[in-house]
């Protein structure tokens, strides 16, 4: 045992350490920037950071947070803080944890900041705009909500014209909350800085391309956290420019993420945080590799590299992931089953992430008259463990693998 846990410890990406780095200077930041005339903002996932950072404005992530709840097993205990307030057990779990948190003070960290104000983006979800809601209400403080064009089809030059005014409009509201002339030469700086850890962050995933994979999505969904809180900053860019070179070495090396690498899969949606050890030592038990994923190439933003800023986010916000309809992201998932080799797709079927789960029994059949991959659905959430079966999950992956096996014969 002693041996397995050396090996284990051999294995792990130096990288991660370097990212806990980061995020602790971060979060420590922003707990002594509460109260002073540094200003925190709270943020959704795909919202325009940018704007922040080169305002030197502190971003906060709520379901940064959430997930944090989740991998601590806070999340059941808080959410049912937020349920008894008359929030619905359908309701995302990481605005339900972040409620009751809010409301409690209880967090593996301590807590979040309180914000001096909100900016919410619908590009993820509709939820967040409720949710950026309430928060407002709670901590009596203004809300800026971006709405993206959803995309069916195409991106149009109409989409990009609306998205761009709106910015201005941020721009005029960031510029009464801190009192300053907003800087539009340091956004330039700051977008460059997003554009080349978009860059670097893909050519990361990509390393994964490699057979034997030199890390898996686990890893993957660990080290995305820089690139969600503070791209746009130069420690990002030089984080991820470090971590590719760790992987290169690692496939000089020989050094693979599951020993003897058998089988290549594809996760689909947010990873289930209470759970990632677990299914990552059973997938790694059947020499499989989760080797790409749907979420964390959410975070490759595409058309920051354009010479306008503005037109460059702009492009970037309105394409992400979950913004567009199911044909499209049907071709996102074929180019990632054709780049990386995958053998079986595993599609986590979320309770908490609507836009996310609804469709993929259809993409499951698209992909499957198009390519022939097999794939296995896991139903749960992703910090909600209330809706998790143990059994049921060890079940469905074990008949799963026998069937990839037997493929492979």
């Amino acid at each position: 045992m002693a041996l397995e846990e050396k090996n284990k410890e051999k294995n792990r990406l130096r990288a991660s350490q370097t990212m806990k780095e980061i995020m602790t200077r971060y979060y420590i930041g922003a707990k002594m920037a509460e109260g002073t005339d540094k200003k925190i903002a709270w943020i959704t996932s795909g919202g325009p950071v940018e704007f922040l950072i080169a305002t030197d404005i502190i971003p906060i992530y709520p379901e940064n947070h959430g997930a944090m709840l989740g991998a601590s097993r806070m999340s059941v205990e808080l959410c049912e803080v937020a349920e008894s307030l008359g929030y619905s057990r359908d309701l995302c779990s990481y605005a339900r944890g972040d409620i009751g948190s809010a409301l409690t003070k209880k967090s593996p960290i301590g807590g979040l900041p309180r914000p001096d104000f909100l900016l919410a983006c619908n590009n993820i979800c509709g939820t967040v705009l409720k949710w950026y809601q309430a928060l407002s209400r709670f901590f009596d403080v203004p809300l800026f909500f971006l709405d993206t064009p959803f995309i069916h089809h195409k991106l149009i030059p109409e989409s990009i014209i609306y998205v761009r005014r709106q910015f201005e409009e941020l721009i005029a509201f960031i510029e009464i909350q801190t009192g300053k002339k907003f800087d539009r030469h340091r956004l330039g700086e700051v977008v460059r800085y997003s554009g080349q850890s978009a860059i670097l962050w893909k050519e990361v995933l990509d390393q994964c391309a490699h057979r034997p994979s030199p890390m898996s999505c686990f890893d993957a969904f660990i080290n995305m956290a820089p690139i969600v809180t503070l791209r746009g900053t130069e420690e990002v860019v030089q984080f991820y420019r470090d971590m590719k070179e760790e992987l290169e070495e690692r496939i000089t090396q020989g050094m693979s993420a599951v020993p003897e690498e058998k089988f290549r899969l594809l996760w689909d949606n947010i990873p289930i945080w209470y759970k990632m050890r677990e299914l990552s030592e059973l997938f790694s038990s059947y020499g499989a590799c989760l080797v790409a994923d749907t979420y964390t190439s959410a975070w490759v933003f595409e058309g920051m590299d354009s010479s306008d800023p503005m037109e460059g986010l702009a492009q970037a916000y309105t394409t992400v992931y979950l913004n567009i309809s199911i044909d499209l992201m049907v071709e996102r998932i074929l180019d990632l089953l054709q780049r990386f080799g995958v053998d079986g797709l595993i599609i986590h079927s979320n309770r908490s992430c609507k836009p996310y789960s609804l469709g993929q029994y259809d993409i499951q059949r698209l992909i499957y008259q198009k390519t022939g991959t097999p794939s296995l659905v896991i139903e749960a959430d992703m910090t909600d463990a209330r809706v998790y079966s143990d059994a049921q999950v060890k079940t469905r992956i074990e008949a799963f693998m026998e069937t990839l096996q037997n493929r492979q014969h």
